[in-house]
């Protein structure tokens, strides 16, 4: 199994950037506009789909919400990998900021150069609409 891990530093303060992010449903408006074009939830809130600016589409399936560590888990239902469940946590900086760390587990191992390539692309998109809302 491939395990990546994208993360970076921003400017917010953890509890601002972990009610963005615990936003199970608005990933395309309030953490990711501009990589992520569309997102509709389904069976009651626990599955949304998704579609990327690429036009790539993906249904994930919500696994937990962890308050106390701030920490959402989800999993692709279908799509192209066996196996594919990651995670999304903030952490708090000593100085105030917000560390945001990404985690993604795939099956096979060759499906993680697409999924590390959107990874890639959807981190900058992340970090930049977190320092607008901090700003």
């Amino acid at each position: 199994m491939a395990t990546l891990r994208q993360e970076f530093v921003v400017d917010a303060a953890p509890a601002l950037v972990w009610d963005v992010l615990r936003d199970f449903g608005a990933v395309h408006t309030r953490l990711a506009p501009g990589f992520v074009a569309d997102c509709v939830l389904e069976e009651g809130g626990q599955v949304r789909r998704i579609r990327f600016a690429n036009g790539y589409e993906v249904r994930e399936r919500l696994v937990g919400i962890d308050e106390q560590a701030r920490r959402l888990a989800y999993t692709v239902v279908g799509g192209r990998a066996e196996h594919h469940h990651a995670s999304a946590q903030v952490l708090a900086e000593p100085d105030g900021r917000s560390r945001f760390v990404w985690i993604t587990d795939v099956l096979p191992d060759a499906a993680a150069g697409p999924i590390g390539a959107m990874m890639a692309v959807g981190m900058p998109a992340m970090q930049k609409t977190l320092a607008a809302l901090a700003a």
